[in-house]
């Protein structure tokens, strides 16, 4: 999986946002396949126009922290790249880092304000709620 400064150097060197749509096309096709069994209800997010799936995991690291990974999926093409782009920045996170993460200023930063629609937008922000609400859960199981 592409690191978010990777994606960041990449969008930088795409001029036009065909070739952005593209490459986060390609993103999503990187994505780790979703097994049935994680295309439950209790992982299908709700306010997201496309079906879109997330799957949590709590680990610990080297340190003996907790931290969440991600995966997911989705019906179309361009969700499926802003799930990557999503979880390269908070899989294998701490919760609390994942709280203090705003990754709707990231995708802004990406220039996705302007060129995703206003039902991929709320989409997104559902995503991006659903992943700090884990995390809230994984923090209050932690303390």
């Amino acid at each position: 999986m592409a690191t978010i400064d990777d994606i960041k150097d990449n969008f930088a060197l795409l001029d036009e946002w065909d070739d952005r749509y593209r490459y986060v096309i390609e993103l999503g096709r990187t994505l780790t396949p979703l097994s049935e069994e994680d295309r439950s209800a209790n992982n299908k997010v709700q306010g997201c126009a496309s079906q879109v799936w997330l799957a949590k995991r709590l680990e610990r690291n080297e340190r003996g922290e907790a931290v969440l990974s991600f995966i997911g999926d989705s019906d179309a093409h361009i969700v499926r790249g802003l799930i990557a782009i999503l979880l390269s920045l908070y899989s294998g996170q701490t919760p609390k880092r994942i709280i203090e993460t705003d990754a709707i200023a990231v995708f802004d930063e990406l220039g996705f304000r302007e060129h995703l629609s206003p039902q991929r937008s709320n989409g997104l922000r559902s995503m991006v709620n659903r992943v700090r609400s884990d995390a809230r859960d994984a923090l209050a199981i932690a303390s």
